[in-house]
């Protein structure tokens, strides 16, 4: 778990972006900056980040020296953050040996924003028995697409290392495709970890977009992540794709390897979608 007080780092941009300060009463303040954004608002993903570290942040407070992994966060998005303080409530719902669930309530200017309910325990260091996941190279291909160069998610893109598998950035060439994307992330100037396998699991431009139509804000209503183990050092190869997509609504669901070919998050939610009707 990461300490509990803000790098004055400028060169690490997650690091510096998921400081908390501690009130007291398991009670949290943070500061949501500019470069973690979607348009105006805070990035969906980098919110699922605090309510965890919250969350993580009480279990340990409550049995000292836990040291407790986060397993998994169901987050429901009630309104939309700017950029600016926050504060975080937590509750204990259970403290156990093996598993604690505490409940985190994310307000801005004392209106309610995010409800979630985080899951705490130990990540699990044993091989793998089993997994089926996407076919997709170690580290991204030379002819992988920076964002940055497409004018798609600038404010994501410029606070962590993120590339998109140029075939499947079909919407950035006008094109259309199956709601289907694949890309690579890692965070700049600190080592990939647990929190940024968080974040990967929403860092993905809606995969909607490939279907052509308008191209705009789609807000997450509803997140759930599984963490699934400890990243190994490196990027990080994420799969996003919708199974269906109907009137205002769309589903996705968000597959993160890790550098070693490990299982490290699935994240599905659900969204609004900006395409036309």
């Amino acid at each position: 778990m990461r300490p509990t007080v803000s790098s004055t780092e400028v060169d690490r941009p997650f690091g510096d972006a998921i400081g908390l300060a501690a009130l007291g009463d398991g009670r949290f303040r943070a500061e949501l900056g500019t470069r973690f954004t979607v348009g105006p608002k805070a990035h969906g993903g980098l919110l699922m980040v605090l309510l965890v570290r919250a969350g993580l942040a009480r279990v340990e407070a409550e049995a000292p020296g836990s040291a407790p992994d986060p397993l998994a966060v169901s987050a429901d998005y009630l309104r939309a953050p700017d950029p600016g303080p926050v504060h975080l409530d937590t509750e204990v719902l259970k403290l156990g040996r093996t598993v604690s669930v505490v409940s985190v309530r994310m307000r801005q200017d004392d209106r309610l924003v995010l409800a979630a309910s985080v899951t705490a325990g130990r990540l699990p260091d044993d091989g793998v028995r089993w997994s089926d996941l996407p076919d997709m190279s170690a580290e991204p291909p030379p002819d992988a697409t920076d964002p940055r160069t497409q004018g798609v998610a600038l404010g994501v893109a410029s606070a962590c290392e993120l590339r998109y598998d140029t075939p499947t950035f079909a919407f950035a060439r006008g094109e259309q495709a199956p709601p289907v994307l694949r890309g690579w992330a890692r965070p700049i100037g600190e080592p990939t970890d647990v929190l940024f396998a968080l974040l990967a699991g929403d860092i993905m431009a809606p995969t909607v977009f490939n279907l052509g139509g308008s191209i705009g804000w789609a807000p997450t209503v509803q997140l759930t992540a599984l963490l699934r183990g400890r990243p190994a050092p490196g990027w990080l190869r994420i799969e996003a794709r919708s199974v269906a997509v109907a009137g205002d609504w769309f589903d996705e669901d968000v597959t993160v390897v890790d550098a070693d070919g490990r299982l490290v998050c699935q994240a599905r939610q659900l969204a609004l979608s900006p395409l036309d009707r």
